[in-house]
């Protein structure tokens, strides 16, 4: 059995700890800890990274942009 949990340090705690240790009872476990970049996680995909490309392109040649009147959303 494997788990993934995706946590921002600043919600580890000892309740972490404690659910590690329910969810696997008297067994050794390995724990990897890496930094998420979540830019390359969105670029991933071609199809995402087409859109966003695209999207970024729109904001730097003002074109496309869809504007929001904040004092009128309710």
């Amino acid at each position: 059995m494997h788990s993934i949990y995706r946590i921002n340090t600043k919600e580890l705690d000892r309740s972490f700890i404690d659910a590690l240790k329910v969810s696997y009872p008297d067994k050794e476990i390995e724990i990897i800890v890496y930094e998420v970049d979540e830019t390359a996680y969105l670029l991933s995909s071609e199809a995402n990274k087409k859109h966003l490309l695209k999207a970024i392109e729109n904001v730097k040649n003002k074109s496309n942009l869809v504007e929001v009147d904040i004092e009128n959303l309710e």
